[in-house]
C-alpha cells in the first residue's frame, strides 16, 4: 500500500480513537494521552534528529555540484523572489478575506464581549513576555551564529543555512586531492541520510496516528464553534490560495498537472498536517519533490531547506487575519494605511518566525502593538490555533514544492513525474 493512503487510513482511525476518548481515559492504566503524545513525539523526535545533518550535507552536496557560479546566483535570485511574491500574494488574500466576511462582528457589533478571552491567554503571554519588535533584529544576528554547534543543537536552521552555504561555495573553489575527497565524502553522508530518513518515514502512519487522535482528544470540534467563522474565513483564506493561486503558477509557469503534483507530495502534506512543523517534515518534502517530482538533487536540496526556513506563506496569511480579526472584535475600524501596515508587517515577521518561541503568536503580538491593540487579544483565537497551525504548516511546505518545480523548470530541468514516489514503504 502507497505510503500516503496508509497516512490517510491512520488520520481516519486517528480521529476515531480521539472522539471516543478523552483527557482522562486510560488504557490498561495508561493514560490515553500519554500513549498518543510518547508515540507522536517519537516520530517527530526522530524527524528531528535528521533535520540538522540533512539540511548541512544537501546545501553543500548541492552547491558542489551545480555547475558555473551565475548559475548559483540565478538560482537565489530566483527563490527568493518567488518566496516573497508567494508569500505577499498569502497576506493580501486573507486581507480580502476578513474584510469580506468580517468574522470580527456579530450583527455589526463587535464580537469581542462574547467571545472572552481564552484561559490559557496568561499563560501564553508569559511565555512570550519580552519579546517584541525589537526580537526580530536578532534574526540577522542568527545569520551567522557565533557557536554553529549550539546553533546545531538550538534548531537555528537560519544560521546552519548560512554557514553551509559559506562552506560549500569555498568547498567548490578547492583544489587537489583533500578537497575532492571531502566533495565525495559530503555526497556519500548525504546519500546515507536519505536513506536513514526514508527508514524513519516508514514509520509515518504510526507517527501521524498519535498526533491527530492527541489533538482530536485535546481539541474536538467544541473549541472551534464559538470561533467558527474566524475559522472558517481563514481555512477559506488558505485553501483559496493553496488549491487556486498555487496551482495556476505551477500549471502555467512549471508547465506541471497540479494534481500528480499533489499527489506526489501527498506523504509529506499529511506529515505536515499531523506534525505542524515544516522543520520536521523537510526530510520527506526533500524525498517527494525529488522522487516524486521529479527535481533535481541540486534544486532541491538548495531552494527547500531555505523554504522551511524563510518561506511561510500558510503563516504570514494567519497572522494576517488573526491581527484583523482581534481588531474588529475589538471594534477598532482600521483604515487602509493601517490594514498596509499590518500586510507588510506580516510580511516581514513571517521570514524569521522559525527562529523565534511561540513564533506565529509573537508575530501576531507585534502587529497587534504597530495598530495599538493589547497583546491580550491573543486570547481570543487560542482555542483555535493548534488546529489552523496544521492547516498553515502544510500550505508552507506545498508552496516550498511548487516553489521547488518552478524554479527547477526554469533551471531547464526536465522533470520527469514519478508515478510511485517512495510510496511503496510499509510501517
Amino acid at each position: 500500500m502507497r505510503l500516503h493512503n496508509q497516512i490517510f487510513i491512520a488520520m481516519a482511525i486517528a480521529i476515531v480513537c480521539g472522539t471516543f476518548t478523552d483527557p482522562d481515559s486510560a488504557f490498561l492504566g495508561i493514560p490515553v494521552l500519554m500513549i498518543y503524545d510518547t508515540i507522536g513525539s517519537l516520530f517527530i523526535n526522530a524527524l528531528k534528529m535528521v533535520v540538522v545533518p540533512l539540511i548541512v550535507s544537501a546545501i553543500i552536496s548541492s552547491l558542489i555540484n551545480i555547475a558555473g557560479g551565475e548559475r548559483l546566483g540565478k538560482l537565489g535570485m530566483k527563490t527568493m523572489i518567488y518566496y516573497m511574491s508567494t508569500s505577499f500574494v498569502a497576506i493580501v488574500i486573507g486581507l480580502l478575506m476578513v474584510n469580506l466576511l468580517t468574522p470580527g462582528l456579530i450583527d455589526g457589533l463587535p464580537a469581542g464581549p462574547s467571545l472572552g478571552l481564552s484561559a490559557d491567554t496568561g499563560i501564553t503571554l508569559a511565555k512570550i513576555e519580552g519579546q517584541g519588535a525589537s526580537d526580530f533584529a536578532g534574526i540577522f544576528l542568527a545569520l551567522l551564529p557565533p557557536n554553529i554547534v549550539n546553533a546545531a543543537a538550538q534548531g537555528e536552521l537560519l544560521g546552519l543555512i548560512v554557514f553551509s552555504i559559506m562552506f560549500g561555495l569555498m568547498l567548490r573553489k578547492g583544489t587537489g586531492a583533500p578537497s575532492e575527497r571531502l566533495r565525495e565524502t559530503i555526497d556519500g553522508f548525504y546519500q546515507t541520510m536519505m536513506d536513514v530518513t526514508m527508514f524513519i518515514i516508514r514509520f509515518a502512519p504510526i507517527g501521524v496516528w498519535a498526533l491527530i487522535a492527541k489533538t482530536v482528544t485535546l481539541t474536538g470540534a467544541d473549541a472551534i464553534r464559538p470561533l467558527a467563522w474566524f475559522f472558517l474565513t481563514t481555512m477559506g483564506a488558505l485553501l483559496l490560495h493553496a488549491f487556486v493561486v498555487l496551482p495556476l503558477l505551477i500549471r502555467f509557469l512549471g508547465k506541471r498537472s497540479p494534481l500528480r503534483h499533489i499527489k506526489a507530495m501527498a506523504p509529506a502534506l499529511l506529515t505536515a498536517f499531523s506534525s505542524a512543523s515544516s522543520a520536521a517534515t523537510l526530510p520527506l518534502t526533500m524525498d517527494c519533490v525529488e522522487k516524486g517530482s521529479g527535481v533535481s538533487k541540486g534544486t532541491a536540496s538548495f531552494v527547500l531547506p531555505l523554504g522551511a526556513t524563510v518561506n511561510m506563506d500558510g503563516t504570514a496569511l494567519y497572522e494576517c487575519v488573526a491581527a484583523m480579526f482581534i481588531a474588529q472584535a475589538y471594534g477598532l475600524d482600521l483604515s487602509l494605511a493601517q490594514q498596509f501596515l499590518i500586510v507588510i508587517t506580516a510580511l516581514l515577521t513571517s521570514v524569521g518566525v522559525a527562529s523565534i518561541p511561540s513564533a506565529s503568536l509573537v508575530a501576531i503580538t507585534v502587529i497587534l502593538g504597530a495598530v495599538g491593540l493589547p497583546a491580550e487579544g491573543i486570547g481570543l483565537i487560542l482555542a483555535t490555533d493548534r488546529i489552523l497551525d496544521m492547516c498553515r504548516t502544510a500550505v508552507n511546505i506545498w508552496s516550498d514544492s511548487v516553489g521547488a518545480v518552478l524554479i527547477g523548470r526554469s533551471e531547464g530541468e526536465e522533470m520527469i513525474l514519478m508515478e510511485q514516489p517512495n510510496t511503496d514503504h510499509t510501517a
